[in-house]
């Protein structure tokens, strides 16, 4: 997976929980099955392999970019790759 690719949420990482002030968990539930673009892959100290970025919002009636997940390779499924520009 690369950043541009068009993948879908098939899972939600079973340590994603809910606090009082942030819903996480229930955003991710509401990202189950939904279709985003990468945005970029980042690396985070203790994980073997990055993180896709993900901007949710619409799935909660919001802009995009003012909701973003990260979110492991395992749980996403390339459905569009961004094909590499001809060199």
């Amino acid at each position: 997976m690369k950043a541009g690719d068009r993948v879908k949420v098939v899972g939600i990482p079973p340590d994603v929980h809910d606090d009082v002030e942030l819903r996480t968990r229930a955003l991710f539930e509401k990202c189950v099955g939904g279709i985003f673009e990468v945005l970029a892959l980042e690396n985070v100290a203790g994980l073997d392999a990055p993180l896709l970025r993900l901007d949710v919002g619409q799935m909660v009636g919001a802009e995009p970019w003012e909701h973003t997940i990260w979110i492991e390779p395992n749980y996403a499924e390339v459905v569009d790759s961004k094909a590499n520009p001809p060199q």
